[in-house]
C-alpha cells in the first residue's frame, strides 16, 4: 500500500483524530526536510537561453544559512535566479490559496503527489501593468512532491491550460542523507503580447539591460534558465561574518 493510500485510509477511518489535512501533511513533511539542512555552500553554473539576450555560462559560489542568510560570490556581470532556490516550501505554499491534493490515478510513480492552488497575486513582488491586469491575471500553481525523499520535483504555473512558468528539479544524495538539487531547469512560455511585454519589462530590470526583447508575431516565446549545482558542503558550519 502506498503512503498516499495509507494516509487517506487513516484519515477516513479516524476522522475524529486526524486533525491535519493531507495537503498540510505533505507540506509539513517537505518543510521539515528542508529545515534539516542548517547551512551549505555550493558551486553553481547558470546558463540562460532567452530570445534576443545572450550571456555566457556564469559561475557562482553560494553560501546559505538558515533561516534566510545568503551570500553570492561571482566575478563580473551575471544573473542568478533566486526565487525558489533558497525559500522554504512553507514560504512558497503561503503564496497559494484553495490548496488541494490532485488525484493522479494515472501516475506511474507511487511516490509522487501533486498539490494545486490559486496564486495570491498580492503576494507577488511584481508590479502589474494596470488594475485590469491584476484582476484578470489568475494563475494556478501545481507543485509535484516526491514523498519518498520529501523534495519538490517541479512547480508549474498556468493560466487555464496554458503554461506560463515551469521549474523542474533533479536531485542527488549527498553524505548518505541529504537530497540536494544537482540541476534546476526554469522555463517560461508567454503568448499574450501584453503579458509578454510586462514580463519582458520585469526581466529587463533583473538582467540590467537597456535593450528590449521583441515578440512581433505574438507567438509563444520560450525562455530557459539552467542551473547546475556541484561541490556541496553541507551542515559544516558557516560563520555569520561570511554574510557581511
Amino acid at each position: 500500500m502506498t503512503i498516499k493510500l495509507f494516509i487517506l485510509f487513516l484519515c477516513f477511518w479516524n476522522s475524529l483524530f486526524c486533525i491535519e489535512k493531507i495537503e498540510d501533511y505533505y507540506i509539513r513533511k517537505t518543510n521539515e526536510k528542508f529545515y534539516s539542512i542548517n547551512d551549505y555552500q555550493v558551486d553553481m553554473t547558470v546558463k540562460i537561453e532567452v530570445p534576443a539576450f545572450r550571456m555566457p555560462k556564469k559561475k557562482y559560489k553560494v553560501f546559505y544559512k538558515q533561516p534566510n542568510k545568503i551570500k553570492v560570490k561571482s566575478r563580473g556581470f551575471g544573473v542568478l535566479p533566486k526565487t525558489g532556490l533558497f525559500t522554504s516550501p512553507n514560504d512558497n505554499f503561503d503564496n497559494l490559496k484553495n490548496i488541494k491534493l490532485v488525484n493522479e490515478t494515472e501516475s506511474l510513480d507511487m511516490h509522487n503527489v501533486i498539490i494545486k492552488g490559486d496564486l495570491i497575486i498580492d503576494s507577488l513582488k511584481l508590479e502589474m501593468p494596470n488594475e485590469y491586469s491584476r484582476l484578470t491575471f489568475d494563475p494556478i500553481v501545481e507543485v509535484s512532491i516526491d514523498t519518498l525523499n520529501w523534495v519538490i520535483k517541479s512547480v508549474v504555473t498556468k493560466l487555464d491550460t496554458l503554461k506560463l512558468f515551469q521549474i523542474n528539479n533533479n536531485y542527488q544524495l549527498y553524505d548518505s542523507q541529504y537530497y540536494m538539487p544537482i540541476q534546476s531547469v526554469v522555463k517560461y512560455y508567454i503568448k499574450d503580447k501584453k503579458i509578454f511585454n510586462w514580463v519582458n519589462k520585469d526581466a529587463s530590470n533583473i538582467i540590467g539591460q537597456a535593450s528590449e526583447l521583441k515578440n512581433k508575431n505574438n507567438s509563444i516565446v520560450e525562455g530557459t534558465i539552467i542551473v547546475d549545482y556541484k561541490k556541496y558542503i553541507i551542515n559544516n558550519g558557516i560563520k555569520d561574518n561570511i554574510f557581511d
